[in-house]
């Protein structure tokens, strides 16, 4: 079996080609989820990490500061199209250039970045397949120098449909018709452990598909398409009806939502505020165990 879309994801080998190509555009995109000292998490910009040592010609897209709402109660949550096009102006994105995006973690960063290029009209955006760990498990060349790519003009055109509120997904979970999916950790799912975002478990009636095992844990490649559907399929996520993935946050639901779409599911959307929203609302139904 093969991906259906199987363009918006680059190997190591292809970049490393086509790196010094003048209409690629590399951004790293890592931030870090930090213990808060409450129990919870704080979003820490990856900016210190990108300086200390990045693939050559990489930028850094600072979800933290440049591309989540800053009006908004909620972490990362999807920027003002004027915000969202002013930081991808400035990183050199725009008409006539590919963006290849990665991180140095689990490539969650980098596929929540992909998407909201995707809800902005943007289709010129790759994934690094294992991201930095196996471009340096790979030992490839590492640079501390920020890239020279010149400002460009990205035009948003905003999409319907890729993102999803709470009153969406409370009407999915009451008609069935819409499989709702939790990227988080097996142990979130059933309530077991993990970040606190206000009550423990997960969405009443939505189903698990960890984003952390998507990929091999030597290489940090995805596994292969063929093992990638049937875990989505092995828990009732069928490719022609509406799929909604969330997290915490919106990061590792994005990473599922990335790969549905690889797979060629055509009706996926994030929960931008995810349990961060959810958990937080006493009203709204939960499960355990």
């Amino acid at each position: 079996m093969a991906f259906k879309y199987p363009q918006f994801l680059v190997n190591t080998d292809w970049l490393a080609e086509h790196l010094n190509d003048t209409d690629i555009r590399v951004l790293d995109c890592t931030a870090f989820n930090m213990p808060d000292g409450n129990g919870g998490i704080r979003a820490e910009s990856g900016r210190e990490s990108w300086e200390a040592k990045h693939i050559p010609g990489a930028g850094h897209a600072d979800l933290v500061t440049d591309l989540s709402d800053e009006s908004s109660a909620f972490r990362y949550m999807l920027p003002p199209v004027s915000q969202f096009a002013k930081a991808m102006s400035g990183y050199g994105v725009g008409a006539g250039t590919r963006v290849v995006l990665y991180d140095s973690t689990s490539g969650s960063w980098a596929t929540r970045i992909w998407w909201m290029l995707r809800v902005f009209g943007f289709d010129d955006a790759y994934i690094l397949n294992g991201g930095l760990h196996k471009w340096k498990l790979e030992n490839r060349p590492l640079s501390t120098e920020a890239p020279a790519y010149p400002p460009a003009i990205f035009h948003a055109k905003p999409r319907a449909g890729l993102m999803a509120d709470q009153n969406e997904v409370l009407s999915a979970i009451k008609d069935g018709a819409t499989c709702v999916i939790n990227a988080l950790s097996s142990d979130q799912h059933l309530g077991k452990g993990g970040a606190n975002y206000g009550r423990a478990g997960r969405i009443a009636d939505s189903v698990n598909v960890p984003a952390g095992d998507l990929m091999d844990t030597v290489t940090h490649a995805y596994l292969s398409a063929q093992q990638l559907a049937e875990r989505f399929s092995s828990v009732g996520a069928n490719s022609e009806s509406r799929v909604i993935a969330y997290c915490g946050g919106g990061i590792a639901a994005s990473n599922d939502a990335f790969i549905l779409t690889l797979l060629g599911y055509e009706n996926v959307a994030v929960y931008d505020a995810s349990m961060s929203e959810w958990a937080a609302d006493a009203s709204l139904p939960m499960q355990t165990g």
